[in-house]
């Protein structure tokens, strides 16, 4: 297949900084939809792949899956998107659209393997990886392009395409609903996301956090109350109490906490500890019929009805808007929790 050499951003090991690279992306096929990036929002999971820090990355690593941009150019049988679109690609770029979870609109569990955005094999370029949004633009299947609503603001709406996307999908699978009283543990980049979804569904928020300063912040965001963890009367006060809870600690911790807060038939879903958790007492579900879950970001159907509802209701992320080659920096500050909440690439930096 004919390719092109594009400009890019990536790691050669997983010991060195990011530095600019050139790499090939696939000439536009008939069902293929090519995208001049504008944004790029920057995700932990960048910053883990890069690093190597859950093994199997492959190098060069170029990362970024929260992409936004304009169609330059499409494929013959595209239906869905023509030039000048407002678009996104998010985690995802393919599936085998044949197993049982594609035909569910899982594709993100896709049973014989999705292909991320970044660091997956390519199926279009043999012996190739796929290279993610830190470059000036991208070819990828029509059925995997997402349609970004004109009113947003498009690079607080980049995060969207994984944090968004990652809080959304359990509240909107656990059918989160107006009434509800429903806690997001941790105030960072996915937490954020969890309070604006959660409130603009009609729930009750309440925002459980171990820093009493981050309360300000919380109910700017749409948090009605601020639970400090640490202050034991206040998790007394709220014990049995919670439809659902959102947890988004990046790490293993404690869970036992958490779960007394519950309700009878309740559910905490964990969508930030992609590592090993501390143990927890069994009676603490067993006493309640309590349910600990977990979720990985969305398909790309309900990608797209999070975007749509974010259109409606006006939902972005809070960002902080960086040049490309302040890209390490930023990964220093996102590990040492100094953002709020999101950094986002002005891609021009790159062209």
């Amino acid at each position: 297949m004919a390719t092109t050499i594009v400009k890019a951003y990536g790691a050669t090991a997983s010991t060195e900084d990011l530095k600019p690279l050139n790499i090939e992306r696939r000439a536009v096929g008939t069902d293929d939809v090519k995208i001049d990036i504008t944004y790029c929002g920057v995700c932990h999971s960048d910053i883990h792949t890069a690093r190597n820090e859950w093994n199997g990355s492959t190098y060069p690593v170029v990362p970024g899956h929260e992409i936004i941009g304009r169609v330059v150019e499409v494929g013959n049988g595209v239906k869905s998107h023509k030039v000048g679109d407002l678009v996104g690609v998010g985690c995802l770029v393919d599936s085998c659209q044949t197993c049982s979870s594609c035909a569910q609109d899982l594709e993100q569990f896709c049973e014989n393997g999705a292909t991320f955005t970044y660091n997956s094999p390519d199926k279009h370029i043999e012996g190739k990886q796929t290279y993610g949004g830190y470059s000036t633009s991208v070819v990828v299947d029509e059925k995997f392009v997402l349609r970004i609503p004109e009113n947003l603001d498009e690079a607080a709406t980049a995060p969207l395409l994984c944090a968004g996307v990652t809080t959304w999908s359990p509240l909107s699978h656990w059918k989160v609903k107006k009434g509800d009283k429903v806690g997001v543990i941790g105030l960072g980049g996915l937490g954020h996301m969890g309070v604006k979804f959660a409130n603009a569904l009609g729930a009750h928020v309440v925002m459980i956090t171990t820093s009493p300063e981050k309360g300000k912040d919380a109910k700017r965001l749409g948090a009605h109350e601020v639970l400090v963890s640490k202050d034991q009367e206040d998790m007394k006060k709220h014990q049995g109490s919670f439809d659902f809870i959102l947890n988004t600690i990046p790490v293993g911790h404690e869970m036992d906490p958490y779960l007394g807060l519950l309700k009878i038939d309740a559910t905490m879903v964990l969508v930030g500890a992609v590592e090993p958790l501390k143990p927890f007492h069994g009676g603490n579900i067993i006493m309640g019929r309590k349910r600990i879950a977990g979720s990985l970001i969305g398909g790309i159907k309900e990608t797209q009805e999070m975007l749509d509802f974010c259109g409606e209701h006006n939902i972005t992320s809070d960002i902080e808007l960086i040049n490309m080659q302040d890209i390490n920096t930023a990964y220093e500050r996102v590990t040492s929790n100094d953002v709020k909440y999101r950094f986002v690439i002005d891609m021009k930096s790159l062209k």
